[in-house]
């Protein structure tokens, strides 16, 4: 709005969100720990993760849920995980398969290219119809879910998607809609 006139513009931005939501009574955010710190029925936590509107949920990629860790997991002695330079490495070959398939990166796909790049046997395509209609997402997180199958195949190496890709997928929807806690 300028002096009360609309402006016609658009707007394109590209940008990583990272969301923090626990259960509103802790300023720690228990809700979900295994100490069962938090008190909170289901009724609450759910009201409280209502308050992120819908169609804010379906453009957010990945829904994860991050476990407090175990004090033992936090010892010097403690199994390391995957080394940064790894995870990097492996993450930059997805992105050059993907800019070699379709010129972009798979989060850049547009609805339109999803059935050239992102194709599924009939019983993965069943199993993502089952899931938006049991967790009633929208079509645009459908299409998030199919972005995100087509990345894990890539980071995994393979040509195709597997229904463990878009197993995965599916799992990382699952807060938009309540599943989780």
């Amino acid at each position: 709005m300028d002096n009360g006139r609309s402006l016609n513009s658009h707007v394109s931005a590209a940008f990583c969100l990272t969301q923090s939501m626990s259960c509103h009574r802790y300023t720690a955010g228990w809700a979900g720990d295994r100490s069962g710190r938090c008190l909170c029925s289901e009724e609450v936590i759910q009201r409280y993760r209502g308050r992120v509107s819908g169609p804010l949920m379906d453009r957010i990629d990945l829904h994860v849920e991050v476990p407090r860790l175990d004090p033992r997991e936090l010892r010097d002695d403690a199994p390391l995980g995957e080394d940064s330079a790894s995870v990097r490495a492996r993450v930059v070959a997805a992105r050059d398969v993907q800019l070699l398939r379709s010129g972009k990166a798979n989060a850049q796909l547009l609805p339109f290219e999803l059935s050239a790049h992102c194709r599924l046997s009939r019983k993965d395509q069943q199993l993502l119809e089952d899931a938006v209609e049991r967790l009633q997402l929208s079509a645009r997180s459908m299409h998030r879910i199919l972005r995100v199958a087509r990345t894990l195949a890539d980071l995994g190496h393979a040509q195709d998607i597997e229904t463990a890709h878009v197993a995965e997928a599916i799992g990382y929807r699952q807060l938009d809609r309540g599943g989780v806690s």
